[in-house]
C-alpha cells in the first residue's frame, strides 16, 4: 500500500495526548484543478442533454470538453503537487490490489488520488478523448455519416457517464468509509488529516 505523508508545519507537533485524536487540512487540490473539475462535470452533464436537439450548442461543449481534457494533460506535468501525474503509473499498477480490498474496507489513506481515482481520472480522460474528437470528425465533410466513427462517438459517450456515475458512487463511498467530506474538499481544495495517538 503506497501512502503519501503529510509534512507538518514549522513548530507543529505530531504527537496527541493519549485516546485524542487530531485533525487538520492540508491543501491538496489547487483553484485550477478544481474549476476544471466543475467545468468538466457541467459540460459532460449539458453534452448529455443536448445531442440532436441542440446540436450548435452540443458542438461548442464537445469543443470545450476537448479543450479541458488539453487543459488537464498540460496541468498534469507543471500544476501542482498533487495535480500532476508523477504517480499515475504507480498507482495504476496497485489499482487491482486497492480494488480488491476495498471489499472488505480497506481503504488506506492517501492525500491525493488512491489507486481507484487514479483509474478513474486516466479510464475518464480517455473516454473524453475519444469521444470529443471523434465527435468533431464526425461534423467534417471527410467522416460525415461514416459508421465507425457515429459508433465510436455514440459508444465512447455512452462509456463517459457510466464512468461518472461510478466516480459519484466511488466517491460517496470512500466518503462514508473514510468519514471525509470529499465533495467539499474538492470544492475547499483541502482535505482534513487525522493523527491518531
Amino acid at each position: 500500500m503506497i501512502e503519501e505523508t503529510v509534512p507538518h508545519a514549522r513548530g507543529e507537533s505530531n504527537r496527541t495526548p493519549a485516546g485524542r485524536t487530531a485533525s487538520r487540512t492540508v491543501a491538496v487540490w489547487d483553484l485550477p484543478l478544481r474549476l476544471w473539475h466543475w467545468a468538466l462535470a457541467a459540460c459532460v452533464l449539458a453534452a448529455w442533454f443536448t445531442p440532436t436537439i441542440y446540436d450548435g450548442l452540443h458542438r461548442i461543449i464537445g469543443y470545450t470538453v476537448l479543450g479541458l481534457v488539453a487543459f488537464r494533460l498540460v496541468w498534469g506535468l507543471w500544476g501542482s503537487r498533487y495535480s500532476r501525474f508523477r504517480m499515475v503509473g504507480v498507482r495504476l499498477r496497485a489499482a487491482p490490489n486497492y480494488l480488491w480490498n476495498l471489499r472488505r474496507g480497506i481503504t488506506g489513506r492517501y492525500i491525493g488520488l488512491n489507486p481507484a481515482g487514479t483509474l478513474m481520472l486516466v479510464a475518464l480522460l480517455v473516454s473524453l478523448a475519444v469521444s470529443t474528437i471523434s465527435g468533431a470528425m464526425s461534423v467534417t465533410v471527410t467522416f460525415f455519416g461514416v459508421w465507425w466513427v457515429e459508433d465510436t462517438h455514440h459508444y465512447s459517450s455512452d462509456a463517459v457517464i457510466v464512468l461518472v456515475v461510478l466516480h459519484v458512487l466511488g466517491v460517496l463511498m470512500m466518503g462514508r468509509l473514510q468519514g471525509e467530506n470529499l465533495i467539499s474538499a474538492m470544492i475547499t481544495g483541502r482535505k482534513r488529516i487525522r493523527h491518531h495517538s
